[in-house]
């Protein structure tokens, strides 16, 4: 049996940081350096999401649907899920989401960091899309 547990609570934590980093600009109790460990933070979070993901969802290409041989990269999984219609979302978002992670492993405050703190709602919703498809649970 696959334990998505890593996965849920990965998912929640980086919505939970996303929603403060969001609220951060209203708040005039923060300088900007705090601000600035949230939006890093939140894209820490992101980093280990988007890990624990792509890893769970090899394991249930393999175990629960059975494919022999899955590749151990991102990509390639994604591509896989795609073709066994686990994905909600275009197979060209996730793609994306593989480089904006690639791109933020040493960017947190440029423009990489900018564009993944822009996206990000769109992978919360995807990443619990993909939750739903797996476990059959909200």
């Amino acid at each position: 049996m696959i334990d998505y547990s890593k996965f849920q609570k990965s998912l929640i934590n980086l919505t939970l940081q996303y929603n403060n980093y969001l609220a951060s600009g209203q708040r005039t109790d923060l300088n900007d350096l705090d601000k600035e460990g949230l939006k890093e933070s939140t894209i820490q979070r992101f980093e280990i999401c988007y890990d624990c993901l792509w890893k769970v969802l090899k394991r249930h290409l393999m175990e629960e649907l059975g494919l022999p041989d899955v590749p151990n990269s991102p990509k390639p999984v994604f591509r896989l899920a795609h073709e066994n219609k686990l994905l909600t979302a275009p197979i060209t978002v996730w793609l994306s989401y593989a480089d904006m992670r690639t791109e933020t492993a040493h960017d947190y405050d440029g423009k990489k960091a900018e564009n993944c703190l822009t996206k990000m709602g769109d992978f919360i919703r995807d990443a619990k899309d993909i939750y739903r498809v797996m476990t059959g649970n909200a």
